[in-house]
């Protein structure tokens, strides 16, 4: 019911600020109640409208994750939950929030990573025990530090625009069971040599980051899926020492060099039992490498869409295990790149004995992947995650829904945020919002799912 979970929101802010300095700033929320409603109100006009409109697409696609929360036979927006149960591969286990109370994000600012506002994604992902964080409006975050996402957090955009640009963006470090849910991520930069907030009851130096999209470092048990993730300085997704159980679903890259590097290092050894499921992803413009890059470890790459690349898709060094089922690969006119696979730094003396497969893939304009390793079925046992391949030619209908939903595919509008301008904010750039006239619009949605 509504007043229980306006009750159990207010529980968790002044649980957190009683564990912790953090100040609780009155100031900076508004009532919660009215958020709770106007929030609720705003999605479900939102879904009438596009009722009314006769568009009531992306149910019964094929696409197990969509289906299974889009088609449960009940209004998404009113058993959001569900979303927890629809997890498959390898991070099919990530429970994110599922359990805990919800926390609106009211405000887009990011002013002090040790003592955020309440009201914030930094103070809603820094909480303890399971939170289930959702936008009350379409909102761009600037962050200024990295977002350090503790464990039990799903952070889910449905329902509104929500672009995590122009600043330092996702770390899971240390954590598990973590959803990242429909979210532009993108221009992230490096940043750091600061003190970060990563608990309500603690904060520590953090030293420069790499300015990677969504970055894991021995985290488990994470699933993202339904993000757009583009220009970052370093990857859009990179998981290294030791983490696993990861699953990287309907997603859209574009735009970038080094896409997503999977293992820390070749001789980094407990990356050895790293399990990731990359599947139903588009791979779209203006992307060079690294789709992905691994070392060691088990990858199943499953449904995707290649369209195109400019060195190759599907790299590795230090045997990995990568279990190629399904997907379409369109290789670019460049007569040199129609290869797929790339074995990077490693003689074929040494690399021939790798086991990496094609199975049902479809090659299209004269790409091709070079296979390797005995091919014998159960090798890949630990690169198969539980998701059924389905034909390749399937794979415009399975994918056709990669990417944030209800909106373009690329990160190229940034939605107005709630007037909160970080402090270097500079008016008239793309990532800085004038002030309005009052402090917490919230703006109808602009697309139903």
């Amino acid at each position: 019911p509504k007043s229980t979970l306006i009750i159990l929101l207010l529980s968790l802010m002044l649980l957190g600020a009683a564990a912790s300095p953090l100040p609780l700033l009155n100031s900076s929320l508004p009532d919660p109640a009215a958020v709770v409603a106007d929030f609720h109100s705003k999605v479900t006009t939102s879904r009438r409208r596009m009722q009314e409109t006769g568009g009531g697409g992306g149910c019964m696609t094929g696409n197990p994750i969509d289906d299974c929360w889009r088609c449960a036979g009940t209004d998404w927006w009113k058993d959001r939950q569900r979303l927890a149960d629809c997890g498959i591969g390898f991070g099919r286990n990530a429970l994110g929030g599922k359990g805990g109370p919800f926390y609106v994000v009211t405000d887009s600012s990011d002013r002090d990573p040790v003592n955020p506002a309440p009201g914030t994604l930094r103070h809603a992902a820094i909480q303890e025990g399971p939170l289930w964080i959702v936008f009350a409006a379409d909102m761009t975050i600037r962050l200024n530090e990295e977002l350090l996402v503790n464990s039990y957090k799903t952070i889910d955009g449905r329902g509104a625009n929500v672009h995590v640009a122009g600043g330092a963006c996702i770390t899971l470090q240390y954590v598990a069971n973590v959803i990242i849910h429909n979210l532009h991520v993108h221009d992230c930069v490096p940043a750091g040599n600061a003190n970060v907030r990563s608990s309500p009851t603690h904060y520590g130096w953090r030293t420069r980051s790499d300015g990677d999209g969504i970055s894991l470092f021995s985290a488990r048990d994470v699933w993202v899926d339904h993000c757009a993730l583009s220009r970052c300085a370093d990857g859009l997704v990179d998981a290294i020492m030791g983490s696993t159980g990861i699953t990287v679903s309907n997603s859209y890259f574009s735009h970038h060099d080094e896409v997503m590097l999977l293992g820390h290092s070749d001789g980094y050894l407990p990356d050895s039992g790293m399990q990731v499921t990359i599947a139903f992803n588009h791979f779209g413009v203006q992307l060079v490498q690294r789709m992905p890059r691994c070392r060691r470890g088990y990858f199943h790459i499953v449904n995707n869409d290649y369209t195109a690349w400019e060195m190759y898709a599907i790299g590795g060094s230090a045997s990995p295990t990568i279990n190629s089922q399904g997907n379409r690969y369109i290789a670019p006119a460049n007569p040199n790149a129609k290869e797929v696979t790339k074995r990077v730094d490693t003689e074929e003396g040494q690399w021939n004995g790798w086991n990496w497969r094609t199975e049902g893939d479809m090659m299209v304009n004269g790409a091709f992947f070079v296979p390797s390793g005995e091919g014998m079925e159960n090798i890949y046992d630990k690169a198969s995650s539980g998701v059924d391949p389905k034909s390749s030619a399937l794979v415009d209908q399975l994918t056709m829904g990669a990417g944030v939903l209800g909106g373009p595919r690329e990160s190229t509008h940034l939605p107005s945020s709630n007037g909160h301008r970080s402090p270097e904010c500079v008016p008239d750039t793309p990532h800085c919002t004038p002030a309005p006239s009052r402090p917490f619009p919230r703006p109808e949605p602009n697309f139903a799912l």
